[in-house]
C-alpha cells in the first residue's frame, strides 16, 4: 500500500492521472484577460466566447463583440464593498466580482496576507459573472461586459458599527434592456445577495434570459502539496443526482456528465478549505453547463428564462454567491446539499459521522489537536476486538519465526518444498497466515475516512494544539512529530514477526524511513493522528502480545 500510494503521488507529480481517478496538474497557465475575449492588440472575434449562449428551446441571442468587451473594461473603475468577513472588488464592466478577500483566513504563503479567491491576475483568473443574453448583434441586452454606473457614486462600500448590511446598486442598460442590479452583503455572512430588476425600456416585447456563471483558470490554488491530493474544480448539486464532480479535464475533451436541466439546485467551483458557488432563485427553471473558453479557462454556470417582458414592465429575479470556507454547519444553513462541497468522495457516509464527533469533542476540550487525539483514541478503543485478533496472529506468529527461519536455511532456494513445509507448520500450529491482516482490512475504509476528515476540515487552519504546532493544517515547522512516528514506526516493526524473506525484512525496516520524509510535508494534525494511532496500537499490541506469552508459558509448564 505504501508503495502503492508514493507512485501515485509521483504519477500525479509528473502530471499524470491519479490512480484513484483526480484529474492530473494542468501545468499551462491562464490567459490574463480572463475572458477569452481577443486581446487588445490580437485579433478580435464575432462573439465574446465568455457569455454563453441561450437555451437551444429559446431564440439565438447575440453576444457583444469583443472590441467593444474591451472598451467596455478598459473605462471600469472597482467599487470595493467590505463587511466584516469579506472583501469584494465589483467590476464596474458588467458586475463582475473579480476579487473577493477572505479577513478571517491567513494566507497559507503570506501570513500577512489574506486568502484571496476570486482573483484576476496574470497567472491567475476566477471570477464571478452575471447577465442577461438575449437581443440584436449591434444591441445586446446587457451582459457581464456592458458598462454599468454606481447609484450613489461612492467607491468604497463599508460596512459601519450599527449597521446590519451594506449595499451597492449598480445600473445598466443595452438593447432596449435596463438592468438595475443591488448587491447585498449582511454582517457575518459569506454570502452575496443579488437582486436583479430588468425592465424593457424597449417598444417590443423581449425575453432576456439571465446567466450565473463561475470562470475559472484550470491551475491548482497555490500552497498545495506533492504529497496528498485534493480535488479542485467544478460541481454541480441537484435534489435528484445529488453531487456531481465536472473536472477540468473532462470539460477540456468534451466529455462532460452531469445534470442540465433542473427546477432546484446551485453550481460551484471547489478548492481545498473553500469555495465559491452561485446559488439560483429557487424554483426557477434553470439550465446548467460547463465551457472551455480558452486555453486553460473554463465556466461554469446556470442559465434561467425570465419569460416574456412587456414594453414598460419589469420583473425581478435573485441570486446569492458564496465566498467563503467550507465550514459544514453554515454551508448547511446557506443550502440544501452544499455541505457535500466539503469532499470526503466515496467514504462520505462513513466520514460524516466522524466529522461529528469530531466537532462535538471539540466543544468539549476546545482544542482541535486534543480533540483529534481523542477522536483518535475513541475509534482505536471500539476496534479493541478486531485489532486483538490480529495481534494474537501476530504474536503466533512471531513465536514461529525461528522455527520458519530454520526452515528457510533447511530448503534454500528450493521455495515449492519450503511452502509445503511453511503450510505444514501453520496447519500444526492452527495459524492462518491471513490472520493478522483480515482484521486490519475491515477497519481501512473507517481510517481512509479518519483521514479525509482531518485533511479537509477547514477548521484545522490556524488552529494551534500545544508549543511548536500553531498550524493544524500546516506541516510541523521543526518536524518533530514526524521524526517520532518515525520512531513509533520502527517500534511496530520489532513487534511485528520478521518476515522470511530478507528483503522483505529490509523493506519493512526502510519504510518508517520513508514515511517520516513523506510526513514531513503532511499537515501537522494529520501526523498527530498518525502519531497517537501507533502508540496507541503499540500498547495495544505489546499488551496482546505479553498475555498470549504467558498464556503459552503457562500451557507449556503445564504440558511439561
Amino acid at each position: 500500500m505504501s508503495l502503492l500510494f508514493l507512485w501515485d503521488a509521483w504519477q500525479r507529480h509528473t502530471g499524470q492521472p491519479s490512480l484513484f481517478g483526480a484529474p492530473p496538474t494542468t501545468q499551462s497557465t491562464a490567459a490574463e484577460s480572463g475572458s477569452g475575449a481577443a486581446k487588445e492588440g490580437g485579433k478580435a472575434e464575432t462573439r465574446d466566447p465568455s457569455v454563453p449562449p441561450a437555451p437551444n428551446a429559446m431564440p439565438a441571442a447575440t453576444i457583444p463583440a469583443a472590441d467593444s468587451a474591451a472598451s467596455a473594461r478598459s473605462a471600469a473603475t472597482v467599487v470595493r464593498v467590505r463587511n466584516d468577513k469579506l472583501s469584494l472588488d465589483i467590476d464596474l464592466a458588467g458586475g463582475q466580482v473579480r476579487r473577493a478577500e477572505l479577513l478571517a483566513y491567513k494566507d497559507s504563503e503570506n501570513p500577512d496576507a489574506r486568502v484571496t479567491l476570486l482573483d484576476l491576475r496574470s497567472n491567475s483568473t476566477f471570477l464571478a459573472q452575471s447577465g442577461l443574453v438575449g437581443g440584436s448583434e449591434q444591441a445586446p441586452f446587457p451582459t457581464h461586459r456592458t458598462a454599468m454606473t454606481v447609484v450613489g457614486g461612492e467607491a468604497t462600500r463599508e460596512l459601519r458599527d450599527g449597521q446590519a448590511d451594506v449595499s451597492l446598486t449598480l445600473v445598466g442598460e443595452s438593447g432596449g434592456v435596463r438592468l438595475e442590479r443591488t448587491l447585498t452583503l449582511a454582517r457575518g455572512s459569506y454570502v452575496l445577495q443579488m437582486k436583479d430588476r430588468i425592465s424593457n425600456t424597449g417598444t417590443q416585447t423581449v425575453m432576456p434570459v439571465i446567466y450565473m456563471q463561475l470562470t475559472r483558470d484550470g491551475n491548482p490554488p497555490p500552497g498545495g502539496s506533492e504529497f496528498y491530493s485534493t480535488y479542485t474544480g467544478p460541481v454541480i448539486y441537484t435534489d435528484k443526482d445529488k453531487f456531481q464532480k465536472v473536472a477540468f479535464s473532462d470539460i477540456d475533451k468534451g466529455k462532460t456528465q452531469h445534470t442540465k436541466t433542473a427546477d432546484d439546485g446551485w453550481l460551484a467551483v471547489i478548492q481545498h478549505y473553500f469555495v465559491t458557488a452561485w446559488i439560483p432563485q429557487a424554483s426557477k427553471s434553470r439550465e446548467y453547463y460547463t465551457r472551455k473558453i480558452d486555453t486553460n479557462l473554463y465556466s461554469v454556470g446556470a442559465k434561467t428564462s425570465l419569460g416574456e417582458i412587456a414594453p414598460g414592465a419589469s420583473l425581478e429575479h435573485t441570486s446569492r454567491l458564496l465566498v467563503g470556507p467550507q465550514d459544514q454547519r453554515m454551508l448547511a444553513d446557506t443550502a440544501p446539499g452544499l455541505e457535500l462541497t466539503v469532499d470526503y468522495g466515496w467514504l462520505t457516509v462513513i466520514a460524516k459521522p466522524i466529522y461529528w464527533l469530531l466537532e462535538r469533542l471539540h466543544s468539549m476540550v476546545g482544542n482541535w489537536g486534543w480533540a483529534i487525539v481523542l477522536l483518535t483514541i475513541i475509534i482505536k478503543t471500539l476496534f479493541y476486538p478486531l485489532q486483538a485478533a490480529s495481534y494474537r496472529s501476530m504474536a503466533r506468529m512471531k513465536a514461529v519465526t525461528p522455527r520458519l527461519m530454520a526452515l528457510r536455511e533447511r530448503y534454500g532456494e528450493d521455495r515449492v518444498r519450503m511452502n509445503q513445509a511453511m503450510m505444514e507448520l501453520y496447519k500444526q500450529e492452527k495459524i492462518n497466515p491471513l490472520g493478522g491482516c483480515l482484521p486490519i482490512v475491515v477497519q481501512i475504509p473507517v481510517f481512509i475516512a479518519l483521514y479525509w476528515v482531518l485533511l479537509a476540515s477547514v477548521e484545522m487552519r490556524d488552529a494551534p494544539w500545544v508549543g511548536w504546532i500553531n498550524d493544524l493544517a500546516a506541516p510541523d515547522p521543526y518536524f518533530i512529530l514526524p521524526l517520532v512516528m518515525a520512531g513509533t514506526m520502527f517500534i511496530q516493526t520489532k513487534l511485528n514477526p520478521t518476515p522470511p524473506d530478507p528483503l522483505q525484512a529490509k523493506m519493512m525496516m526502510i519504510l518508517p524511513l520513508v514515511f517520516s520524509v513523506m510526513f514531513f510535508f503532511f499537515p501537522a494534525g494529520l501526523v498527530l493522528y498518525w502519531l497517537v494511532n501507533n502508540i496507541y496500537s503499540i500498547a495495544q499490541q505489546w499488551l496482546i502480545t505479553k498475555r498470549f506469552e504467558r498464556a503459552q508459558a503457562a500451557k507449556a509448564a503445564k504440558n511439561g
